[in-house]
């Protein structure tokens, strides 16, 4: 197989009624690592919203057990994008999503925002630290995947497209980026935790390479002290530089999914879908995104 004739196998199908299948594609075969570290992206930029940091350090699922809860979402999120939605391990990762979620009351807002991160960073890190820049098809069929996740999920009010996802995203975080304590401490354990992956005297070189990565909002919202201009510059231009050494690589022959990524450490005799996550009491503690009335998920989700 030559480096681009995975490409022009997307590019044949059709990207909203193979969404499924091109998203499978583009995240296990041609940017598994690119993914993995945009989705972390895209959920760490949600910490920067007062109401959603505040609800998941109230939780304590990300100060006081963060590897288990980075584990259990990448897991499920993972279980969905290798099985499907119609598969019986993708709808039991759902099934738990939602009985999560259900745990806490907030905002439709905030839960359109959510969703957008997963449509919207994965495309712009790719774009600025990929091999290649995504395919207008694998935009289209990234869009149509999380429009069926979020309708799953029971999320009123799902942008239609990539376009509307991107603007509700950059508005969303213009109008509600602040400073908060508690989201400080949500994101400083986060980056705790990616810095435990690597041996411990790296871990301030990894903290300051992974502040060079954000942009200013988030920097701000966090009160960050950005790193400075040429550390910023040299671990950009370091990414990308492995983004053009991988398109001299050959092209992946088996998939890789996130439960192979090596950052995955609380399971390691294996795990079963239905056990993964948090069982949170009604009003305690949960997840931040939530259902109109408790049927909805499982009305969304009988209705696909």
């Amino acid at each position: 197989m030559k480096r681009f004739e995975r490409l022009g196998r997307i590019r044949r199908l059709d990207p909203v009624a193979d969404a499924v299948e091109i998203y499978q594609l583009s995240t296990a075969f041609e940017f598994p690592w690119d993914y993995t570290r945009a989705l972390e992206l895209a959920l760490y930029r949600t910490y920067a919203v007062p109401s959603i940091g505040r609800l998941l350090a109230e939780t304590a699922e990300l100060t006081e057990r963060t590897q288990k809860r980075y584990d259990d979402t990448v897991l499920l999120l993972d279980t969905i994008v290798e099985h499907g939605f119609a598969a019986e391990e993708g709808r039991t990762a759902i099934r738990r999503i939602n009985q999560m979620h259900r745990s806490y009351d907030i905002s439709d807002d905030d839960m359109r925002y959510v969703l957008s991160t997963f449509v919207v960073v994965p495309r712009r890190w790719i774009d600025a630290y990929g091999w290649r820049r995504l395919s207008r098809h694998e935009i289209v069929a990234a869009t149509e995947y999380y429009r069926t996740l979020g309708r799953h999920m029971g999320i009123p009010g799902i942008p239609g497209t990539y376009e509307e996802f991107e603007a509700l995203l950059d508005a969303y975080e213009r109008d509600h980026f602040g400073w908060d304590e508690q989201c400080r401490q949500v994101s400083d354990a986060t980056l705790d935790l990616m810095a435990s992956w690597y041996p411990r005297p790296l871990a301030p070189v990894l903290r300051t390479a992974t502040l060079a990565l954000l942009d200013e909002p988030l920097l701000h919202a966090f009160r960050y002290t950005p790193p400075g201009a040429a550390t910023t510059a040299l671990v950009r231009r370091a990414v990308r530089t492995r983004g053009r050494l991988v398109r001299l690589l050959p092209p992946r022959h088996a998939p890789h999914f996130a439960r192979q990524n090596r950052e995955i450490k609380g399971y390691p005799n294996g795990y079963r879908v239905d056990g993964l996550g948090t069982r949170p009491v009604p009003g305690l503690s949960g997840c931040p995104v939530r259902h109109r009335d408790p049927s909805a998920a499982e009305a969304a989700e009988a209705a696909e």
